[in-house]
């Protein structure tokens, strides 16, 4: 039977949780998600966990967080005068931003704190600092 490999595109159902067993992604609800191993588009340790997979298998992995989202950093935690933000954002705890560089990357912010003056900004992954648990099933190797 064919196992995955590196270079091959594959389709894989898959279910992400927290050690506290809150869960943090999932494909089981929408699609399957199709990616080619060795392309990069998925975390490290998830991609090595496929590999000599055989469609209709099924695998628990975990994945420290070095590995996957890396550490929290509070550097990337700063408080920003309130009339900064665009004109069109209310800002509210728990709100994510999404933030254009001349770069041309994109960052994603999450607006943690709001004052009357002040807005506290946290440019942390959501799921930074923290080990990323997953229940993958191959699906297909195409």
């Amino acid at each position: 039977m064919i196992e995955a490999q590196f270079g091959d595109t594959i389709m894989v159902h898959y279910v992400g949780t927290l050690d506290d067993g809150s869960r943090f992604d999932s494909s089981t609800a929408s699609s399957p998600l199709v990616f080619k191993v060795g392309e990069g588009d998925v975390i490290p340790g998830f991609e090595e966990a496929v590999i000599g997979m055989r469609p209709g298998e099924s695998k628990s992995i975990r994945i420290p967080m070095e590995e996957g989202c890396g550490p929290r950093d509070e550097g990337k935690v700063g408080m920003v005068p309130r009339d900064e933000l665009p004109p069109d954002v209310d800002p509210e705890p728990g709100l994510m931003i999404q933030v254009n560089h001349p770069d041309g990357n994109v960052e994603v912010i999450t607006i943690v704190n709001v004052s009357e003056t002040t807005v506290v900004l946290d440019a942390n992954h959501p799921l930074a600092g923290k080990d990323l648990n997953y229940e993958i099933e191959l699906l297909e190797i195409f």
